[in-house]
Parts: C-alpha cells; sequence; structure tokens
C-alpha cells in the first residue's frame, strides 16, 4: 500500500492583519518537521500543497530542514482551507449574543470557532457563505480521490494543508459524524503529521496529530494550535 502523510501548516500569524502567512516560530516548526523527515531518511514520491501562503511557506520549511528541493510540487485547491473568518462573521451576525466579550481569554475564540463550525455543518446559517458544508465536503474528497488515483503502489505522498481540510479528509476515511471533525479540527496542532495507508480501494487511517520534531523538552513552549 501507499502511505499519506497529511502536514497542517505550521503557526500562522494570528492576532496580526494578515493571518495566512507563517509566524517566526511557524518558520522553525516547520523547518524542525524537516529535520526529523532527514534524520529518519523520509522521501516522498509525491509532494501536493493547498494554494494558500501558510502552506507553500510550511512546505518550503520541510524541505529547508530535509536540505531538499523538490523537482515539482503539485499545487492543488482542494486542500486549501474553508474561509473560517467569513463563516464566524457570518454566525455572529446572526447569533451576536455568542460574540466574546473584549479582553476574552483565547478559549472564547475557540468555543466560537467550534460553535460556527456546527451551525455551518447543520445548515443553521441563513447568510450567504463562500462555500457551504456539502460543497467543502465533495472538494475534500475529490483531493483524496485525486490522490488515489493518480498515485502507484507503495509511494509516499505529502500533502501540507490546513487543520479543517485534513479532519475533513480523516473524518471521510473514518466515515465519521460531522462532530468528528470540529473536534479534530480543534485538537489539531500546528505542523502536525497525520498518517494514513491506501491503494485504489481504499484509504485506511493510522495516525493522527503528530508532533514527534516538538517532544525535545526545550520546545515544549513551540507547541501550539493557530
Amino acid at each position: 500500500m501507499s502511505e499519506l502523510l497529511l502536514v497542517r501548516h505550521a503557526q500562522a500569524s494570528y492576532g496580526t492583519d494578515d493571518y495566512d502567512r507563517l509566524s517566526e516560530l511557524g518558520h522553525r516548526q516547520a523547518q524542525w518537521l524537516g529535520e526529523y523527515f532527514k534524520d529518519r531518511r523520509l522521501s516522498f514520491d509525491r509532494i501536493v500543497c493547498g494554494r494558500m501562503v501558510r502552506h507553500r511557506e510550511t512546505a518550503a520549511g520541510i524541505f529547508r530542514g530535509m536540505d531538499f528541493e523538490p523537482d515539482n510540487v503539485e499545487s492543488d485547491p482542494c486542500w486549501n482551507e474553508f474561509d473560517f473568518e467569513t463563516l464566524t462573521r457570518a454566525y455572529l451576525d446572526q447569533y451576536p449574543d455568542k460574540a466574546p466579550p473584549p479582553g476574552a481569554p483565547v478559549g472564547s475564540f475557540t468555543r466560537l470557532l467550534r460553535n460556527s463550525i456546527e451551525a455551518w455543518a447543520e445548515d443553521r446559517i441563513s447568510s450567504p457563505l463562500p462555500e457551504r458544508w456539502a460543497d467543502f465536503e465533495d472538494r475534500v474528497r475529490k483531493g483524496l480521490r485525486t490522490l488515489a488515483a493518480v498515485s502507484g503502489e507503495r509511494q509516499r505522498l505529502l500533502v501540507v494543508s490546513s487543520g479543517g481540510a485534513i479532519s475533513m479528509a480523516l473524518r471521510h476515511v473514518l466515515q465519521a459524524p460531522a462532530s468528528a471533525m470540529v473536534q479534530m479540527n480543534l485538537q489539531m496542532r500546528n505542523s502536525s503529521v497525520n498518517h494514513l495507508y491506501f491503494n485504489a480501494h481504499s484509504m485506511h487511517f493510522a495516525g493522527f496529530n503528530h508532533t514527534p520534531h516538538l517532544d525535545d523538552p526545550a520546545r515544549a513552549e513551540s507547541l501550539t494550535y493557530y
């Protein structure tokens, strides 16, 4: 069977005017992951990346850590994240009492995201959105099918994407309810590795949310979620 590593992007620039780029820590996380792959002599037959800046920067950091210049990095919008900023704004327009108060802790924004995704999945948001939940499901499923359709036997694939898209992919493989995607999305660490095996007929879940490159006690403060 072939092997698929789904890597969530490293820490983005949460709280700035441009979330879609890596923070200084994010660049280090990506490079550490590449160093981990290099130490274990991992190589990849195919590399696929979502089209967001944080995806490309994470991939570049991994390659830097591996001392590796890939011949080809495929770009696939199926692995882009859903528009969580527009989603949460639409949710708050409809449920203004759910807005975190000024100065609220990060946990309040996590609850807001959870509530927004759940309302999205249950089709409880009346405002127009860039993408319906069913559309998001379909494009992530298409991304998985494309990988399986054009990959040969015994290949190792690397996909760099975002927490929501990866969680949706895992939900599909596990045939789990929508609530499972929400739980996995909120738990997923920056630069984490999620592991699948597959062939032309099926995909099998093998590992979730691993960050072995951050296991060093000196990197204890480098475990992040945004």
